[in-house]
């Protein structure tokens, strides 16, 4: 993984040092709320509903064991032991004090870590496939571009003040595990017809109060070409995106607005100007880059204690079957650790789970770990042999939750119980359809189902590609949920469809348990997924399923 040099911890000292001053202003009343926080919100400070929030940068989504054990020291010194994983592969703490967060900056510095643009218009944490390095369908590792991206974008002064904030997503495998066609910018590795890797190039993208699904600008883009076209592209919303309304200022609304060929014209004339101007130093940087992402020393070793658990052990097996993923190492697997246990808050993990998880990297996962866009944690580089010790530890631990895909492993945004914009509670409704299902023991019956749930249009839990997805919004003062069925974030991606009128707070969950039964009783066999059957299926069946009374009136 990169590591940090001088510059980047000069640059770093700099800019907290910057914003202590700013903080003792505010504090001190030499700044009112309204000029600081234009402040804040390039630190990734926001103020929510209780308290602040700050929100830190995990790029791309990996770290190493001495990080997470910053992550942990932090909850435990300035916030209240925990700490929320978010679907941009960040973490954020829900409850420092003004006051301690320079401090909070400082030690994030010491390990190479920081909150700059978290928030904010400007380019926010680039993320990745969370199995990058791993994944055995991976064309080439992706997190060396997500790096060079991320070094480019970082207070890059034409694009510190866009007309909203900018989303960029990569992957490096045509599985698409990093939802690129719901960003700004998503970065699809392929190959071209002589075999040489690139990049599709994806643009328009979002949820939010219009959900849209990208659209290729470029099928294929050579990997020495990416930066300056990038560049391009955001160059050119910066001058056409809209600053009279925010809600029409992100660039999927450019594109709907001008139309993708009159964008795709003034990008590459753009991207032709700026080629040149490059000179190869980016090629230079990525090339150092990439030298840091080298895969770790494989281990050789038998996996015979793997394979004697897995055939004794019915619980491990269980964990094994939905928790791991296949390496391309055949001697590896790559672990998935559930932060989603029945009835707990999705994504949130204590001070000493983030301990337990950093000991398992160090000692058993080459030191690396990962955040999943899914608010889960991954091991990417395990020995199968060392996979019942995993499994032993994680259980101790409240992590050994096999439901990775299931019913209850839901994303979900923190709602109306901490943010200042949501209309509705997100937590509860997920907390509750996981222990439902659990009690109902359906969960592997029922197989892969996404859902997503959101506290407001805004849609940070990505419900529009949700199989399930759930809006909670606000009418007349009461909390409402509209469902939306067949939405899909990965390579096939699709927006979901409304499936009707809204349900109260305690009408949800048997909604969402009649969808499920009506789904166990119309799949063509237990292989075929719920998306696969709403797919075949259509809408009508499961509308019927979740408004009886509309069918009975009918008939």
């Amino acid at each position: 993984m990169y590591q940090y040099n001088d510059f980047d911890r000069d640059f770093l000292a700099e800019r907290n040092a910057q914003f202590r001053a700013q903080v003792e202003r505010r504090i001190d009343g030499s700044l009112t709320e309204d000029e600081f926080k234009p402040l804040r919100l390039m630190n990734g400070l926001y103020l929510q509903l209780h308290a602040y929030m700050l929100r830190v940068a995990i790029p791309y989504g990996t770290l190493n064991g001495g990080q997470m054990r910053q992550l942990a020291m932090i909850a435990d010194r300035w916030d209240k032991g925990y700490g929320h994983f978010t679907t941009r592969q960040n973490i954020q703490y829900n409850w420092p004090e003004l006051r301690d967060v320079p401090d909070m900056l400082d030690a994030l510095g010491e390990v190479g870590m920081h909150a700059i643009q978290t928030s904010g218009n400007t380019i926010r944490n680039v993320t990745a496939d969370h199995f990058a390095g791993a994944a055995a369908d991976e064309i080439e590792d992706p997190r060396p571009t997500a790096e060079l991206l991320r070094q480019w974008s970082t207070d890059h002064p034409e694009f510190q003040f866009l007309p909203r904030k900018f989303k960029i997503a990569v992957t490096g495998s045509p599985n698409d595990r990093a939802v690129t066609k719901a960003h700004d910018i998503g970065l699809r590795m392929v190959r071209n017809d002589a075999g040489e890797p690139g990049f599709e190039v994806i643009i328009g993208g979002g949820l939010g109060r219009t959900p849209m699904v990208g659209k290729v600008l470029r099928e294929f883009l050579p990997k020495a070409d990416l930066l300056p076209y990038c560049e391009a592209i955001v160059s050119v919303y910066n001058l056409l995106g809209r600053r009279d309304n925010k809600y029409k200022a992100r660039i999927k609304i450019t594109v709907h607005e001008n139309g993708l060929e009159t964008i795709h014209d003034l990008v590459e004339e753009r991207f032709a100007l700026l080629r040149p101007q490059f000179k190869g130093v980016d090629q230079e940087m990525l090339a150092g880059i990439e030298a840091q992402f080298a895969a770790p020393e494989f281990t050789t070793a038998s996996v015979a204690p793997f394979k004697d658990a897995y055939h004794h052990d019915p619980v491990f097996r269980s964990w094994v079957d939905t928790n791991i993923t296949k390496h391309r190492n055949d001697d590896y697997a790559i672990v998935s650790i559930s932060l989603k246990s029945q009835g707990q808050t999705p994504g949130d993990a204590t001070s000493e789970q983030m301990r337990v998880m950093a000991e398992l990297a160090e000692e058993f996962a080459h030191n690396e770990l990962r955040i999943s866009h899914e608010q889960n944690v991954i091991l990417p580089h395990v020995h199968k042999s060392n996979l019942p010790a995993i499994h032993a530890k994680l259980k101790e631990n409240g992590l050994a939750t096999a439901n990775i895909g299931l019913i209850s492993d839901i994303i979900a945004c923190p709602g109306m119980d901490y943010c200042a914009l949501a209309t509705a509670r997100s937590i509860p409704v997920a907390q509750q359809i996981a222990t439902r299902f659990h009690e109902l023991k359906l969960e592997h019956e029922i197989g892969e189902l996404k859902i997503k749930i959101s506290g407001c249009i805004n849609a940070c839990g990505h419900h529009h590609v949700g199989h399930i997805g759930i809006l909670g919004l606000d009418r007349a003062g009461v909390e409402n949920y509209q469902i939306t069925l067949g939405g899909d974030g990965s390579e096939t991606a699709t927006i979901g469809e409304r499936a009707g009128p809204g349900f109260a707070y305690d009408e949800i969950v048997p909604a969402v348990e009649r969808l499920i039964y009506a789904y166990l009783d119309l799949r063509e066999g237990e292989d075929e997924t719920f998306l696969q059957t709403y797919r075949r299926l259509g809408l009508a069946p499961f509308k019927s399923a979740l408004y009886p009374e509309a069918k009975a009136n009918a008939a």
